[in-house]
């Protein structure tokens, strides 16, 4: 069967780099803006102009830098920072003395935001801080004096690209943590899946050749002890190991990553699909002389994979009788069509489950009840009840909710 793999990209800081890719551009064509309306008061303009020519070409040039962590890289981001502190550096020299003792903006103006923010997402608060840092060293400079405006500005920027580092450090890490849970959740299911297959094959064989052995004798004893502790051996491996079936990464320029669960290319595995199958003619096989099969006299449809789950639980059931209750046990199967559910009750007159065995049986590893019943409801978002008196037989109901209200007629008219 072929397969696919299914990948699910989280990523929170992926639309920073966006935004700030947006906020370089605006801020460039601000700071131009600026130059142009206070044209006057610049001593040297042709300085100015040469510095906006480089600011303009290096800003579109390296608009891919900015577009993801990967191609952020940490030369970029020093020559990007030199840029921004050239420009702070030139402003007395360009401009007139009177407008940088009054608190002008500096050449680059608010595009030094930019960079520091790019130090911000890509390496965290600590990057943030050291950009910041020499930013502010670079504004006092140039000003050649502390001021209330120049604090207030580099204390702005200072702590808006320190805030924004942690919460993409947080959020990284947040990520890391839904990546590794979804691994274990998808490991655990595939775990769960592969235990219900060994349970309604291999370990039922092996339970058998056992049985058989001890009662033959001989040499076939020795082979029925062998088989039983391969049964003990594998049903232990079943219970406790996991299988990894997914894994987890982090692409620094997408977030974690996460390869999950491989999943049959087949159309019937979707439960939410319109293609439906008749119930009735899957849980046909099952009737016999032990076991009478009720059911209604119109077609019972389903989602392919919801039904043959269905349908193997109460095989798992039917099992269950037969192993418990004896090979002369009867058993009786309804089926009920219900608007909102499919409900399909399994019972039998074998003598009852005592109280407690069911917690007892998958302590010691066997899972029937646990995985091959309830686990196949559960995954196909039913759910299954037991119902045990003991001397007057077991009860197994299991019941599948409708994805549409409308399956029926659309199963009626393909019929």
């Amino acid at each position: 069967m072929a397969k696919r793999e299914r990948v699910m990209r989280m990523s929170v800081e992926q639309p920073l780099w966006r935004a700030l890719t947006a906020y370089r551009v605006l801020t460039m064509l601000y700071a131009i803006g600026l130059f142009v309306a206070a044209y006057e008061t610049f001593a040297r303009p042709w300085l100015a102009i040469a510095y906006y020519a480089v600011l303009a070409a290096w800003t579109l040039a390296t608009v891919p830098k900015v577009a993801g962590a990967a191609s952020c890289t940490k030369r970029f981001l020093a020559v990007d920072l030199a840029v921004a502190l050239t420009g702070i550096l030139l402003t007395p020299v360009a401009v007139e003395h009177w407008r940088v003792v009054d608190g002008g903006p500096t050449l680059p103006s608010i595009w030094t935001a930019g960079s520091v923010l790019a130090f911000a997402i890509k390496g965290g608060w600590r990057w943030a801080a050291f950009a910041s840092l020499l930013v502010g060293v670079a504004n006092v400079v140039q000003r050649g004096a502390f001021s209330r405006d120049t604090v207030h500005n580099v204390l702005l920027v200072c702590i808006a690209s320190i805030a924004i580092g942690y919460v993409v450090e947080v959020a990284r890490a947040s990520e890391r943590t839904l990546a590794r849970a979804l691994e274990i959740e998808a490991a655990t299911r595939e775990r769960e899946r592969l235990a219900r297959d060994i349970h309604d094959s291999v370990l039922q064989v092996l339970a058998m050749v056992q049985r058989r052995g001890t009662a033959i004798g001989g040499e076939a004893a020795e082979l029925g002890r062998m088989a039983g502790e391969q049964e003990v051996a594998l049903r232990t491996l079943v219970a406790g190991g996991l299988v990894r079936t997914s894994y987890a990464s982090e692409d620094a320029s997408r977030g974690a990553v996460v390869r999950a669960v491989e999943e049959p290319d087949d159309p019937g595995d979707d439960l939410t699909g319109t293609a439906t199958c008749d119930l009735r003619a899957l849980l046909a096989p099952y009737a016999g002389a032990l076991v009478t099969l009720s059911e209604p006299g119109a077609v019972v449809p389903l989602a392919p994979r919801a039904a043959r789950e269905l349908t193997a639980a109460v095989g798992a059931a039917l099992d269950n009788v037969r192993r418990h209750a004896g090979a002369d046990a009867r058993a009786w199967i309804l089926v009920e069509d219900e608007p909102d559910a499919v409900i399909v009750t399994v019972r039998d007159d074998g003598p009852g489950i005592p109280e407690g065995r069911l917690a007892q049986a998958e302590g010691e590893g066997r899972l029937g009840v646990a995985l091959s019943i309830r686990g196949r409801l559960r995954d196909i978002g039913g759910t299954a009840e037991l119902i045990s008196v003991p001397g007057q037989g077991t009860e197994v109901e299991l019941r599948v909710p409708r994805a549409a209200r409308d399956v029926r007629g659309k199963a009626e008219k393909a019929r």
